[in-house]
């Protein structure tokens, strides 16, 4: 007989992250953190600025959405809604002239729901807000997972947005690329359990974490120079890059990929890059696009992940 553990809510948020500023708001921040957060309210976020300035306060995380130049902020609270919060949210959406406002707490007070209801009945239609309750379980004596559950968002939300961003054709394309990519990558069981399906874009650009902060994947696709890249791309750390580039033979016989190793010594990022030229023309051949794509991103995944 198969025997079941029990999941078990955890309702102390302050046993995992004792301080908002101090813990729980860095975690938030990290890559793959924030992956989990905009899969739940179905926006792609990256983060500029944690403790960001609006006066004489300072807003807990101020982000931007990947695909847009929408302004995002999220205000944390690791205890049930209250009116302090509610004012504080309203005041930081206001210095930053926010387009999405993100309340994460422990619970939400009805009252407190009914308002964040009234907001988004009340406000122009490109403006939205969320409210999200945290909730952590664990089953036995497992490590504790988290869980953002949506209680509040913006009607018709979806249609809003599709209404004030009308693509040209170029934008299309590449829509139209990234959302037939992870069709076709998802039904791959190698990839579905390495990476998390993210949200189409217009960008020609399109990221997937690894588990690390200092680094993630990024696939590209630029039609001017009719080219797939595919890249470990490593944020404000010179040193990762440099013992990576030390151990670049190695690497590449691992990987089975002759990189393009760029240091980009006056910016902040780094690049690891392999590119493929394509014709984007022929729809008929992205499934080839497709494949190479598959393949290089495990490929990546697998060889830096021990290295990280």
């Amino acid at each position: 007989m198969v025997t079941l553990s029990r999941l078990e809510e955890i309702r102390d948020l302050r046993t995992v992250w004792p301080h908002e500023a101090l813990d729980f708001t860095p975690w938030l921040a990290q890559d793959e953190n924030m992956a989990l957060l905009s899969d739940a309210i179905e926006i792609d976020m990256t983060v500029d600025e944690i403790e960001s300035c609006v006066g004489d306060f300072n807003v807990d995380i101020f982000a931007s959405e990947t695909s847009t130049d929408r302004t995002i902020i999220i205000e944390n609270q690791l205890e049930d809604t209250d009116h302090d919060h509610l004012g504080k949210l309203i005041t930081y959406a206001s210095g930053k002239s926010a387009d999405v406002i993100v309340w994460l707490v422990k619970r939400a007070r009805e009252e407190h729901r009914a308002a964040v209801e009234w907001l988004n009945n009340h406000t122009d239609e490109n403006i939205g807000f969320f409210l999200c309750e945290i909730k952590l379980f664990r089953i036995g004596s497992s490590d504790p997972a988290v869980k953002f559950e949506v209680v509040e968002r913006p009607n018709d939300w979806t249609k809003e947005v599709k209404k004030a961003t009308s693509p040209d054709e170029g934008q299309q394309l590449r829509y139209d690329y990234w959302a037939a990519f992870q069709d076709y990558a998802f039904q791959d069981t190698r990839f579905s359990h390495n990476f998390r399906r993210r949200k189409p874009s217009k960008d020609y650009w399109m990221s997937f974490t690894i588990g690390s902060s200092q680094c993630h994947i990024e696939a590209s696709q630029v039609h001017k120079r009719s080219e797939l890249s595919v890249e470990l791309y490593i944020d404000q750390d010179k040193d990762l890059f440099r013992s990576l580039y030390a151990m670049r033979e190695t690497i590449e016989a691992e990987a089975g990929l002759s990189f393009d190793w760029r240091e980009l010594p006056n910016r902040k990022a780094s690049r690891i890059v392999v590119h493929k030229n394509v014709s984007f023309d022929d729809r008929d051949r992205w499934s080839e696009h497709f494949d190479w794509m598959i393949d290089t991103m495990l490929a990546i995944k697998t060889t830096f992940k021990k290295y990280l």
